[in-house]
């Protein structure tokens, strides 16, 4: 078991969201984000499946055929959009992505580009956090207006780099009361 490599991954990663929030103005969110991965049901599963270079949920999932760790943190993290997840209103009854308050879609777009740092260490590049949401984009269940939302932001990120991508966060994107194709 790797205890102490997957205990400063998390915290790194954590912390890298920390600043990140606090850079928006999302003070709470950046204190509270993931704190369960701390948890035994989350942090035993990381420190057996820990790899340095991808989540030990892949690995869980690959040998069991479910993470337990994924499933305990999804439940938990509203930054999550598989947290957003459930049957819809109305005629479509289908399971479906709700619309996510913006804060928490700002917090997941953190989330990714902190991931994606981590990660890829010295590979990294602001296009990282969008080429990882392309390659599993067709499997996500979400709100159309959330995906818009994050899309933007991945792709500002992209073209335009984090320092651009973080102004427009705080002084447009959490100014907003709502969001949706004209945000």
């Amino acid at each position: 078991m790797k205890v102490w490599q997957h205990f400063k991954t998390i915290t790194n990663h954590k912390i890298l969201v920390m600043k990140g929030c606090f850079r928006v103005g999302l003070y709470k969110q950046g204190l509270l984000h993931d704190l369960s991965k701390y948890t035994p049901t989350e942090f035993l599963v990381g420190c057996k499946y820990f790899q340095g270079n991808l989540s030990p949920n892949n690995i869980e999932r690959k040998e069991k055929g479910y993470s337990s760790s994924w499933l305990h943190h999804k439940g938990r993290n509203k930054h999550h959009m598989e947290y957003w997840i459930d049957y819809g209103a109305g005629e479509n009854k289908a399971m479906t992505g709700m619309k996510m308050p913006i804060r928490y879609v700002v917090e997941m777009f953190i989330d990714r580009m902190s991931a994606s740092k981590i990660y890829k260490k010295e590979d990294y590049t602001d296009s990282s956090p969008l080429e990882y949401y392309e390659n599993g984009k067709e499997y996500h269940i979400l709100h159309r207006d959330t995906r818009i939302l994050l899309e933007r932001l991945l792709h500002m990120l992209a073209e335009q780099g984090e320092d651009v991508t973080f102004r427009y966060i705080k002084k447009i994107v959490l100014k907003k009361k709502d969001y949706g194709k004209r945000s």
